[in-house]
């Protein structure tokens, strides 16, 4: 209402400040609807120098005016971004449901992770002042003033140093890392590689970081703890092998042969392990992995009691996390694939879900909250991230509560069987994740090497260096320590990175010991 001359302001500003006529425009229309008396915000962030031009101008540019805020800075950079999120300006279609909110043309507002999701807390409420001005735009008098009020502290569950080994084991990997304590759901240590500096968004993206971000080939704004959705390969023999035992198909005695090539149909299914596993109960087949074995077990169970099963440790189904956009992953059975491709279910299909593979679809953080209701002997939490939420007071207004989401459809000496084949696979003689023995702290855990691209049947085992990267395995692993009193669950995923045990074990490893420190000396 101040501005005398628009069209000449329009001519002045661009030749002042970095910003052109369109610019404005586009501003003038977002804030069309505005009360007269607000400003429009056209430019933030601005240099000195820019500042010193507008006020050697102010006199030609009445209506103009320069403001000073507080602005988010993000101390620990990427180092936990993807949790934490970003703010940025509210837009339009933001502004029309939340103008009775207190909400303006130009205010922040959180738009990822939890800045998002605890927005109402960590808003706090603006300020403002009513300036009486003389005709060149110079102040006179201060007629009113409002004082903001802060927002509410917010305080995370994340351990800063598991956070930050779990960051640096992960190094230059795709992929991520997630840790949880199974005795509660409260999150550890959340990790997604690639990363972004949210202090980009913080201060107003341009057009070409926004670009670059949302167009790696690499996802970095893909928030891949939650939202990452693959094969979860032998990670998921636990649950064949809950299935296989609750429905009484094997007993832990049972034996089968699992050699280096399974035979059904019209096609050779094969193990990782060329020359075979021999005859092996299913402790064995969990330490060493063998696919063969799981082959015939999950035919034996079934594709719907294999789903059942999967389910039951809820996989296929969102955690809860309260972070946006979740994703769900994918549990096959008859009934989805007759409802969602009009074609009946096949053995052969089965077989290939038994080991992980096929259309079974998993998140890192559903892995390790499925591994931790095998840790903590049956309990499925919901993974939680914010600890407590305090006034400028000091005073508690929400606080961290375990919330059980269900019970896994499995008895306590399944479990305990699984436990002990976890714990075999990293310190028994043939376990796949001999690797990650800490001394002094037993580990309990499973190594997964999930396919990207079908291999012909009849194709070479070639190492991850000799195939190209978007045709490399993902690497898995996922497990617990200490296996007999558990305090943490580690999931790891790093996209095309090969062997479970090569790629992903030594960064469970680096993030087990940074949270235990190495003060357990108890064995199993």
């Amino acid at each position: 209402e101040d501005v005398k001359d628009i069209e000449k302001i329009k001519q002045t500003l661009p030749a002042l400040v970095n910003i052109n006529q369109d610019d404005i425009d586009a501003k003038l229309k977002t804030a069309r609807k505005m009360p007269p008396f607000q400003p429009i915000k056209i430019k933030e962030d601005i240099s000195w120098d820019e500042v010193a031009k507008i006020e050697i101008a102010r006199i030609d540019l009445p209506g103009v005016v320069l403001e000073i805020e507080p602005r988010r800075r993000y101390l620990f950079g990427d180092l936990i971004a993807h949790l934490v999120g970003y703010l940025g300006e509210i837009n339009e279609g933001q502004l029309k449901v939340l103008k009775k909110a207190n909400y303006r043309q130009g205010d922040y507002i959180g738009k990822y992770g939890v800045e998002e999701g605890w927005e109402d807390y960590l808003r706090g409420v603006n300020g403002g002042k009513q300036i009486a001005v003389d005709a060149f735009g110079r102040e006179i008098e201060l007629v009113k003033k409002i004082n903001p009020v802060s927002g509410s502290s917010l305080h995370l569950t994340i351990d800063l140093e598991t956070q930050i080994a779990a960051r640096v084991a992960l190094k230059d990997k795709v992929g991520s890392v997630v840790a949880i304590d199974p005795a509660n759901g409260r999150v550890i240590a959340f990790v997604s590689s690639p990363s972004f500096d949210p202090n980009v968004f913080s201060k107003g993206v341009s057009k070409e970081d926004w670009t670059e971000l949302a167009t790696s080939p690499f996802r970095t704004l893909e928030n891949k703890p939650i939202q990452g959705q693959y094969p979860p390969a032998s990670t998921f023999k636990l649950i064949t092998a809950a299935a296989a035992l609750e429905e009484k198909v094997i007993t832990p005695a049972t034996k089968i042969y699992a050699g280096g090539t399974f035979r059904f149909g019209n096609r050779d299914f094969r193990d990782w392990k060329e020359q075979g596993h021999g005859y092996i109960n299913v402790h064995r087949a969990i330490v060493e992995s063998a696919d063969t074995f799981f082959y015939q077990v999950g035919l034996k169970v079934g594709i719907d009691r294999l789903a059942f099963y999967a389910k039951g440790f809820g996989l296929g189904q969102k955690t809860g996390i309260p972070l946006t956009n979740e994703k769900p992953g994918l549990v096959p059975s008859s009934k989805w694939k007759m409802d969602t491709y009009k074609v009946k279910w096949y053995e052969g299909e089965t077989v290939s879900a038994s080991v992980g593979q096929g259309y079974v679809l998993t998140t890192p953080l559903q892995m390790a909250n499925a591994y931790a209701a095998i840790a903590n002997n049956g309990r499925l939490f919901q993974p939680q991230v914010v600890d407590k939420v305090k006034d400028l007071e000091g005073k508690i207004l929400w606080e961290f509560k375990p919330k059980e989401i269900g019970r896994v459809p499995v008895s306590e000496e399944t479990l305990d069987i699984l436990k002990k084949a976890l714990y075999g696979v990293v310190h028994e003689d043939g376990g796949t994740g001999r690797g990650l023995r800490i001394e002094g702290i037993p580990v309990g855990g499973k190594t997964g090497t999930a396919q990207v691209v079908k291999l012909k049947e009849n194709s070479p085992r070639l190492k991850p260096h000799q195939v190209a990267y978007e045709q490399r395995d993902h690497a898995w692993f996922v497990g617990f320590a200490p296996v007999d009193d558990p305090k943490i669950v580690v999931a790891v995923m790093v996209e095309h990175g090969g062997f479970g045990a090569e790629a992903a074990a030594p960064v469970a490893k680096e993030v087990i010991k940074a949270y235990l420190k190495g003060s357990r000396t108890q064995g199993f």
